[in-house]
């Protein structure tokens, strides 16, 4: 990751060298004859690629005339090149000159990228000073002027915050990045880069998942892992799903797929039996010629965040894929100015919360290589000015993909800082209140058939009950287990279905609570088959001692249509039951009319004939509890949908 910063900065600098000096052509700021031959002869060798041989002229040189600034600042770009950066500031402090304006800016930009903020600020106001610079420079030194003077205040006034290598379990000699958790905190996947060996595109730098389950070592996922790259991962906050980026060879096949699109596109695979099933390739439109990688899935299922680029110079956006009403994703929409620059964006990661997006960015006031930054989803959906973490989460050196735990506390990262196992490690730390997402719990459950016990994979819904929208959608698994995470301060109703069952309806309320992610919400759902069976309405609303449905009911009202107009032979009866508390023909009549409300609004939909509809009124004549008790007459009060034949 390091290498592309490395290029471009030897690219300046050559450039800078030889296209902007201010003196005579053919003229050297040195009129020593013998160190001007020991440069020329040191140019040769550059171009030669002798860098070696090169480096020695270069000193001869200086050493026949130590003021020598055009060899000072050879030897700092060959020191560039070979990744000794204090040498190469020493050797640009000594190419200081009033005929190379720009080797003031070359320094400075040295200095940025050492953490030396104070001396490159002053280097950068000196060369910004200068008359007749080089526009296009001087633009670059301006926004670098800014991010010196902010990594400068950061280092003043860091943040109580201490990243913690997370150790050998995780971390090795290699490369670790780009992290994924699940949303109980049991799974946590990440990037394992062996940079000495090479890929199926025969490059060094060989990408493997490996995961970590409840903290234990590492290991690698070997039904994934394949001869080419393959990275990224993004967990459903189930774990039962992965979406990930996998490289093709030059053939363009990856894992047995010979559909690739692009140089990199997004694959996705499904645990099955605690297996991974054969990854498949997403296909359009998410994935195009272009370059694809590093997605996000929302907790909700229903919005696809990834790094779009070029192919050429890998230089990324972020962008965003709804699914559609047809189970399919919509055409990407590229996100706006308050996340894309004109740089480079990349490792984006939705929260669970659905409202924190946090992405890494070199195209921001920020403090070195790549910097991470948070931005919030606004009352009217749109997306929040960029915030920059602070040091000491960044720093001078790449800091990349953080992804913040579903407990909304812990963020975990990589960063190539010193001190760690290997070139990029990844790390945790305590996330600052201020940039913490909401705090989410959890609702894990279980999908069984209530006549036989055994599990069933069925799809559910969670419907907010004020705003009558859908929060999420998923399916549970083979062994009937689902979890999906969700904010406080809810009214939450759940539907269940599965072909050849009646649909289950439930509510349950997280208002005026404090989401506690170490207390989630549990269910146990039973289905029953469509032969024995009565639903409890429980999601159908009205006013005391009234019969008119409530706004709150429409969600399901909507799936009873959709549960009927997808069974079209049954004979169904709704019915009305009350408690035993006042007059019992009143009670008759209210739930009569109950009844008959539902009836007439299926009716209207046009939901089944209506000879195959019916309803009626039970007064308070099937109890399903004792009236001894206001809980008890609670249950007693509700309406039903029975199943008279199929």
């Amino acid at each position: 990751m390091q290498r592309f910063f490395i290029l471009l900065l030897v690219f300046i600098s050559n450039s800078l060298i030889y296209s902007q000096s201010s003196l005579p052509p053919g003229t050297y700021t040195s009129t020593n004859k013998k160190a001007i031959a020991l440069y020329e002869e040191g140019k040769k060798m550059l171009d030669i690629r002798n860098y070696e041989k090169a480096e020695s002229k270069f000193n001869d040189a200086i050493s026949k005339d130590p003021n020598f600034c055009e060899a000072y600042a050879m030897l700092g770009s060959l020191n560039i090149e070979k990744n000794n950066f204090q040498k190469a500031i020493e050797n640009f402090k000594n190419a200081l000159s009033p005929y190379y304006p720009n080797n003031y800016y070359q320094l400075a930009e040295l200095q940025f990228y050492a953490a030396a903020y104070t001396d490159a600020k002053i280097n950068l106001e000196k060369y910004i000073s200068i008359p007749r610079i080089n526009p296009s420079i001087k633009e670059k030194a301006l926004f670098l002027l800014k991010c010196a003077k902010f990594g400068e205040f950061q280092l003043a006034s860091p943040q109580n915050i201490k990243p913690i290598n997370m150790g050998p379990n995780i971390n090795s000699v290699n490369e670790e990045y780009l992290p994924s958790i699940s949303a109980d905190s049991k799974y946590f996947i990440f990037t394992r880069q062996f940079t000495e060996q090479k890929n199926c595109a025969l490059e060094e730098g060989q990408e493997d998942f490996y995961i970590s389950v409840d903290n234990k070592v590492a290991t690698p996922i070997r039904e994934l892992n394949s001869p080419c790259n393959e990275g990224a991962p993004s967990l459903s906050v189930s774990g039962d799903y992965m979406f990930f980026a996998a490289c093709a060879d030059r053939g363009g096949s990856y894992m047995g797929n010979n559909n690739g699109y692009g140089s990199c596109d997004i694959f996705y695979t499904q645990k099955i039996n605690g297996k991974w099933s054969l990854p498949q390739n997403i296909g359009p439109p998410i994935n195009t010629a272009n370059w694809e990688t590093q997605p996000s899935f929302s907790s909700d299922g229903k919005t696809l965040y990834f790094i779009r680029g070029s192919n050429r110079n890998k230089v990324g956006d972020v962008y965003y894929s709804e699914i559609g009403a047809d189970g399919r994703f919509k055409d990407p929409i590229k996100m706006g100015d308050n996340i894309n620059t004109d740089k480079n964006e990349q490792s984006v990661f939705i929260h669970p919360d659905n409202n924190s997006l946090y992405f890494t960015s070199n195209g921001r006031i920020g403090m070195g290589k790549t910097d991470i930054y948070l931005s919030r989803r606004q009352s009217d959906g749109s997306w929040g000015e960029a915030i920059n973490l602070g040091y000491p989460i960044n720093t001078a050196e790449g800091e990349f993909k953080l992804v913040v735990g579903p407990e909304s506390k812990y963020a975990y990262f990589s960063s190539e800082r010193e001190g760690g196992l290997g070139g990029s490690d990844i790390y945790q730390f305590e996330l600052p209140e201020s940039v913490r997402p909401e705090k989410i719990t959890y609702v894990k459950g279980l999908t069984y058939n209530a006549k036989t016990k055994e599990p069933v994979d069925a799809s559910f819904e969670l419907i907010d009950l004020e705003t009558q929208q859908s929060v999420t959608s998923a399916y549970s698994n083979s062994a009937g287990e689902f979890l999906v995470t969700l904010t406080s301060n809810h009214n939450y109703l759940v539907n269940v279905s599965k072909p050849g069952f009646l649909f289950y309806s439930d509510n349950f309320s997280l208002k005026d609570k404090v989401a506690d992610y170490n207390k989630p919400y549990k269910l146990q759902i039973p289905l029953q088959p469509i032969d024995t069976g009565i639903i409890e309405l429980k999601n159908i609303f009205f006013d005391v001692n009234k019969w008119d449905l409530k706004a709150e009911s429409k969600a399901e009202l909507q799936k009873i249509i959709t549960f009927l107009k997808a069974n079209p032979t049954l004979k169904i009866e709704f019915s009305g039951h009350t408690d035993n508390s006042g007059d019992k023909v009143f009670n008759k009549t209210l739930s009569t009319n109950r009844a008959k409300a539902i009836y007439d609004y299926v009716i209207e939909k046009g939901a089944l004939p209506a000879a195959n509809l019916s309803f009626k009124g039970y007064g308070d004549t099937k109890p399903k509890a004792p009236n001894d008790t206001p809980e008890n007459k609670a249950k007693n009060r509700r309406t039903e949908l029975k199943v008279l034949s199929k």
